[in-house]
C-alpha cells in the first residue's frame, strides 16, 4: 500500500476531511490531496505532522493493523572482538553514511542496489 493511500484510509476512517487535516497540521489541503493521490511523497517530518493530526502512532502510516509486522530473523554479524558490526568506530560512521545516502536514492536506484547485493552475495563462497 502506498503511503498516500494509507493516510487517506486513516483520515476517512476517523471521519476527517482534508480541511480538518489542514487545521490540525498546518499542511495545505491541496498538498494533502496530492499526497493521497500519489503525486507527492511527503518527507519524514511531514509524515510526523500527519500522524499527530490523525492522532495515530507514526508506524501506523506504514503498516496496516494495530502493531507493526514482526521483524524477520536475520544473521547477526560479529566483529573479531565479539561486538556487532556497526555499533562503534569506523563501521558505525560508515553505516551512518549508508543510511544518509539510501534515503536519497529513488525506487530504481534501490532496486539496482538490491540486485547488485544479491549477485555479490551469490558470488561469495560461504565457509562451512
Amino acid at each position: 500500500m502506498l503511503i498516500g493511500e494509507r493516510i487517506k484510509e486513516i483520515r476517512e476512517s476517523k471521519g476527517l476531511s482534508q480541511g480538518d487535516i489542514e487545521k490540525r497540521s498546518g499542511l495545505l489541503r491541496v498538498y494533502t490531496s496530492r499526497v493521497e493521490n500519489g503525486h507527492t511523497v511527503p518527507a519524514m517530518s511531514t509524515l510526523e505532522k500527519y500522524a499527530r493530526a490523525l492522532e495515530v502512532p507514526l508506524y501506523q502510516l506504514f503498516y496496516e493493523g494495530e502493531a507493526p509486522p514482526k521483524i524477520a530473523k536475520t544473521f547477526k554479524r560479529k566483529a573479531a572482538d565479539g561486538s556487532a558490526w556497526g555499533n562503534s568506530g569506523r563501521d558505525a560512521r560508515m553505516l551512518g553514511q549508508f543510511r544518509v545516502h539510501l534515503t536519497r536514492i529513488g525506487e530504481r536506484g534501490r532496486k539496482l542496489l538490491l540486485q547488485m547485493a544479491q549477485r555479490m552475495a551469490r558470488s561469495v563462497k560461504r565457509p562451512k
